[in-house]
């Protein structure tokens, strides 16, 4: 029995059917397709850098659980991290961290939307504001390992 559909005009057809679906005429497109504008790059490098960051994270718990199991652990995981795989591997998760962070800022006035009253605030101020805090908190580790 073939299929058979109603048009509102209450004509009967019949739809085509083939067995094989019809190719498409497409361009095939290169791997490395994103290399040909830069903020397809800045997308693709923003993306790789959660990488780096969830690294960061892994680090930072080793260096908690080394703190944590005594002095002994302690210079154990200093040691480890003057390695230079690890040196070199962390230099790169600190480009890809402040990279991560700097197009984050730029892009947060248009993921946050904020009202003083009735009025917007400006895009300039949520991206300043986020830069500043950025460089106050660095000021104050900075004093605060520095001193």
């Amino acid at each position: 029995m073939t299929h058979v559909s109603r048009i509102t005009d209450h004509r009967m057809i019949s739809p085509i059917y083939t067995e094989n679906h019809p190719k498409w005429l497409r361009q095939r497109l290169s791997t490395y397709w994103w290399l040909g504008k830069w903020p397809y790059v800045k997308f693709i490098l923003r993306e790789i850098s959660s990488v780096f960051v969830a690294w960061f994270v892994i680090y930072l718990l080793l260096f908690i659980r080394a703190v944590s199991r005594g002095d002994a652990a302690f210079r154990a995981f200093l040691e480890w991290s003057t390695h230079p795989v690890m040196l070199t591997l962390n230099v790169i998760t600190f480009l890809f961290i402040t990279f991560h962070a700097i197009t984050w800022f730029a892009v947060a006035p248009q993921a946050i939307v904020a009202h003083m009253g009735t009025k917007k605030v400006p895009p300039i101020l949520i991206a300043g504001g986020h830069y500043g805090a950025w460089v106050v908190v660095t000021a104050a580790l900075l004093w605060l390992f520095l001193r």
